[in-house]
């Protein structure tokens, strides 16, 4: 008798195991279902944002071929284009390169004044932004003699730097994070790209920049300068429309800022109220997938030559 109770009992009880062993594959089996649907659902998600981008790329570029025609207008309808149906559209912009500052003539024209001007309004210290200035000088000019606050090779070699400075213009933006201290200026400026090319004819355009470029380059206040860019504005107060009313010439802007005779010979050098080079964006969306085509090209209307090209995604 207590061995046919002692039978049975280990009998439930491996029973009990079998089925808690049951439960745990089947838990298990349920987790690898589930994982493998997600990679399932991952991979057509790639998938589809691999199409779209393709498509949201070939529309930014129909929107490219659109704004390089010179027969179009910055206002130009055609900028804008969106097919409903197809959930396809794209947006076109033409802008003029010197509405940002030309960082290799400032540069080489050794405008020491402007850039510390600048640096300490981002908030730099003035020695920092005196220091900084001169590195930047000493990394594009062709000799090998140190500014006041400079680095040369010497020191670049003793960071383990060889072959730097390369004592050339700048050939993109992002080679002057290459420059001593320009750590500084990034930490302060994040965006600080937004200023500047390597493009452009070398001076400023008024009648296309920002009002705090403008304050900057013609030491003049930001209501000074925003002043100017409401005039180009015209009384709607929006960029490119009908009523915008362009300086024809520099010394009309010049009154209007209220830049005085002994400010003139350093502020003249530095402005302008047209350039040839120009930049287009066209942002191109296909679904909720966006992308972006930025072109720079110099004499749009004459003879255009690429200068820059650049593709990105964007959110």
């Amino acid at each position: 008798m207590m061995k046919s109770m002692k039978y049975h009992a280990d009998s439930t009880t491996a029973k009990g195991s079998a089925l808690i062993a049951v439960f745990w594959i089947m838990a298990v089996l349920s987790l690898a279902v589930f994982a493998a649907v997600r990679v399932v659902y991952h991979d057509a998600d790639v998938a589809s944002s691999q199409i779209n981008g393709f498509e949201a790329l070939q529309v930014a570029e129909r929107g490219i071929a659109v704004a390089v025609n010179p027969a179009i207008q910055k206002m130009d309808p055609l900028l804008d284009w969106e097919d409903q149906e197809r959930d396809i559209a794209y947006r076109a912009r033409i802008q003029s390169e010197a509405a940002r500052f030309n960082i290799n003539v400032i540069l080489m024209r050794k405008d020491k004044p402007l850039l510390t001007d600048i640096f300490t309004d981002w908030g730099m210290e003035l020695l920092d932004a005196q220091t900084l200035v001169d590195n930047l000088t000493d990394w594009v000019d062709a000799g090998d003699l140190i500014e006041l606050n400079g680095a040369e090779v010497d020191w670049y070699e003793d960071q383990g730097r060889p072959n730097h400075p390369f004592n050339r213009p700048f050939y993109h933006l992002d080679e002057m994070r290459l420059v001593k201290d320009m750590e500084l200026l990034e930490a302060l400026k994040p965006n600080w790209k937004n200023w500047f090319t390597i493009w452009s004819g070398g001076k400023l355009d008024v009648n296309e920049a920002k009002a705090a470029l403008i304050a900057a380059a013609a030491e003049v206040s930001i209501d000074d300068a925003q002043n100017v860019v409401d005039y180009v504005l015209g009384p709607d107060r929006l960029r490119d429309t009908e009523d915008d009313q362009r300086f024809q010439s520099l010394t009309e802007a010049l009154s209007l800022l209220g830049v005085s005779e002994f400010q003139l010979p350093m502020v003249t050098p530095r402005l302008t109220v047209e350039d040839t080079t120009t930049r287009i964006v066209s942002d191109g969306r296909a679904g909720t997938v966006k992308r972006r085509i930025t072109l720079i090209l110099k004499s749009r209307t004459g003879q255009p030559a690429i200068l820059e090209r650049k593709e990105e995604v964007i959110p």
